[in-house]
C-alpha cells in the first residue's frame, strides 16, 4: 500500500497540494493548500497557448493550400493558352454563346450582355422559386376540378382533302343574313367561343349570321398534317362556301385568333368584306418591327410566357412537357396560370364572375377533347415563326404619283414583289389600354404599317373585358361596323320549309348564353 500512496503523494505535490496519509487506523488525511491557485492558472495558460498554436498552424496550412490551388489553376487555365482544359472550355463557351446570341437583341441598348445576363438568370431563378412557393399557398384552398369530355355535338363539313371541320352557327340563316361573320378561335379555345356571351337577339337585330369553327386538331376538327396560315385561310374559304355564304363575309379574330384573321386578309382577300379584330396578336419576331416596339411588347409579358415563346421558336420539342403539366393535365385551372398571362384589374374581375368561369371551363374542355398536344404545339410555332407575309403586305397597292420613268419603274418593282392581291376593305382593331397580353404597342405597330386601319383604343380595358360577356360592347361594335340595325333580309322565295332561324349545335353553349 505504501508504494501507491507515495506515488499519489508525489503527483499531488506537483500541483502544489500537500497530501498526508496516516494509515487506516490513524487520524484522517489532510489536504494542505499551498500555491494551488498559481499552479492551476499556469496549467490553463499552458493549455491555451497550445490550442492557439494549433489553430494558428492550421490556418496557415489552409492558406498555403489555397494559394497552391490558385497557382495551379492560374497556371493551367490562364498561363497556358494551348492547355487542353482551356481549349475545351473555350470551344464549349463559344458554341453556347453563339447559339444564345439571339437573346441579346432583347436587352436595352445601354446594357452590356456579359453584365446583364448573369443578373437576369439569377432573378429568373429566384422568381421560379418564389412562384413555386406562392402558387402552393395561394391555390391550396380549393382542390382543382377534373376536366370532363362531353359527347360529340358539333356540325361538320368534309374538306377536299378528306378532313372533317367542325363548326356551330348562331344568328340568322345565311340566305337571310345582311352580314356573315366567320370566327377562328384563339389558343386553348374552340368553336364554342365565337363572341363570348353574344345575345341572340342582337344577332337577329343586325341580321348577322355568325359561324365559329374548330381549328385543325382542336375540338372535333380533324388534325392537319402540314398546316400553315395559308391552309388556315383555305379552310375558312371552304367552310363559307359549304354553308352557302354567297357574298363576301367578315372575319373576326380575338388574341391569337387574329393571326388567322390576318392570314385570311392575305390569302383570300377577294372573299372578305372586312376584318374585326380584338387585341389581335402579331408575330413578336416581325422583321419590320423596330427594336423599341419589340421591347415595349416583351416587357409586358410574364417571364414564363417569354420562356414559352423562346421554346416555341428555338426548341419546340420541349413544349409538350409544359402543356401536359398545365392545361392537358386533366384538371381545371385559372386562365392566368394555364396561359401564363399577366392580367389587369378588369380582366381579373371578369374572371371572378360565375358566368365567365362556367364558359371558360366548358370551352377549355372542348378545346382539349382530343387529348393531343400536337395541335397546340403547331399553333405556338405558327405564332412565332415566319408567317410568309408581313402586315405591311396587306396594304392595298397605290397608283404611283407622276408619269416619270423612275415612278413607273418603282411601281413595276413593287407589283412584281407582291404575290397575291392586297386587301382594300375596312380593318377595325379594338385595343384595351390596360391589355398586358397583347400590349397597346401592337395596335400602334399595326397602324404604322397599315395606316388605313381604324384603331379603337379602349381606356382602362384589358385583354378580355371588352370582348367577353359585355352586351353594350357588342352593340357598340356592331353599330360601329354595320351602322344602324336593319334586321335580316326578307326572303324572296315562298318556299321556306328548309329555313332555320338559329342553328347552334351545342346545347351547353346555348344554355350558357341564356343565363346572361
Amino acid at each position: 500500500m505504501a508504494d501507491w500512496e507515495e506515488d499519489l503523494a508525489s503527483l499531488v505535490t506537483e500541483s502544489g497540494i500537500s497530501y498526508q496519509y496516516s494509515g487506516y487506523g490513524g487520524a484522517p488525511a489532510r489536504v494542505v493548500e499551498g500555491e494551488e491557485s498559481k499552479g492551476v492558472e499556469e496549467q490553463a495558460e499552458s493549455l491555451k497557448d497550445m490550442m492557439e498554436g494549433f489553430f494558428e498552424a492550421s490556418r496557415e496550412l489552409i492558406v498555403e493550400l489555397g494559394k497552391s490551388c490558385r497557382d495551379i489553376l492560374r497556371h493551367s487555365l490562364v498561363g497556358v493558352e494551348d492547355s487542353p482544359i482551356v481549349r475545351s472550355l473555350r470551344t464549349g463557351c463559344v458554341s453556347v454563346a453563339a447559339r444564345l446570341e439571339f437573346l441579346n437583341e432583347y436587352l436595352p441598348e445601354d446594357r452590356e450582355p456579359a453584365h446583364a445576363w448573369p443578373v437576369i438568370v439569377l432573378v429568373f431563378l429566384l422568381a421560379i422559386v418564389a412562384s413555386f412557393f406562392s402558387s402552393e399557398s395561394e391555390y391550396s384552398i380549393e382542390p382543382p376540378r377534373k376536366v370532363q369530355i362531353h359527347p360529340p355535338s358539333a356540325s361538320h363539313i368534309q374538306l377536299p382533302d378528306g378532313r372533317n371541320l367542325s363548326y356551330c352557327r348562331q344568328g340568322v340563316p345565311a340566305e337571310n343574313a345582311r352580314f356573315s361573320m366567320v370566327v377562328p378561335h384563339s389558343f386553348l379555345s374552340s368553336r364554342l367561343s365565337g363572341i363570348p356571351g353574344i345575345k341572340e337577339s342582337l344577332l337577329q337585330e343586325f341580321g348577322v349570321h355568325l359561324v365559329a369553327y374548330d381549328l385543325p386538331g382542336f375540338g372535333e376538327s380533324d388534325p392537319h398534317p402540314r398546316r400553315d396560315l395559308n391552309s388556315s385561310a383555305t379552310d375558312m374559304l371552304f367552310l363559307a362556301n359549304a354553308l352557302g355564304i354567297q357574298d363576301k363575309f367578315w372575319v373576326l379574330g380575338h388574341s391569337s385568333g387574329g393571326m388567322h384573321a390576318w392570314a385570311a386578309l392575305r390569302y383570300i382577300p377577294s372573299k372578305l368584306a372586312g376584318a374585326i379584330l380584338f387585341a389581335p396578336m402579331v408575330n413578336p419576331y416581325e422583321s419590320k418591327m423596330t427594336k423599341e416596339e419589340k421591347h415595349k411588347i416583351w416587357v409586358q409579358w410574364s417571364s414564363k410566357r417569354k420562356f414559352l415563346y423562346i421554346l416555341a421558336r428555338k426548341f419546340p420539342s420541349f413544349l409538350p412537357y409544359f402543356y401536359w403539366k398545365s392545361f392537358l393535365s386533366g384538371e381545371h385551372g385559372e386562365p392566368e396560370n394555364l396561359l401564363s398571362l399577366s392580367l389587369g384589374k378588369k380582366d381579373k374581375a371578369l374572371m371572378g364572375e360565375r358566368a365567365f368561369k362556367a364558359f371558360w371551363e366548358r370551352n377549355m374542355e372542348e378545346s382539349i377533347r382530343q387529348r393531343n398536344s400536337n395541335p397546340f404545339v403547331e399553333e405556338a410555332i405558327l405564332q412565332v415563326s415566319s408567317w410568309g407575309f408581313s402586315l405591311a403586305d396587306l396594304q392595298a397597292s397605290k397608283s404611283p404619283e407622276g408619269n416619270g420613268f423612275l415612278n413607273w419603274l418603282k411601281s413595276f418593282y413593287s407589283l412584281a414583289e407582291r404575290k397575291s392581291p392586297s386587301f382594300d376593305g375596312p380593318i377595325h382593331v379594338w385595343q384595351g389600354t390596360e391589355d398586358r397580353v397583347v400590349p397597346p404597342t401592337v395596335a400602334d405597330y399595326v397602324q404604322r404599317v397599315l395606316p388605313e386601319t381604324l384603331v379603337h383604343r379602349l381606356s382602362s380595358e384589358g385583354h378580355f373585358s371588352y370582348f367577353y360577356f359585355c352586351d353594350e360592347c357588342h352593340r357598340h361594335v356592331f353599330t360601329t361596323v354595320f351602322g344602324p340595325p336593319q334586321g335580316p333580309i326578307e326572303p324572296t322565295d315562298d318556299s321556306v320549309e328548309d329555313q332555320i332561324t338559329v342553328e347552334v349545335s351545342d346545347g351547353d353553349l346555348t344554355s350558357l348564353f341564356e343565363q346572361q
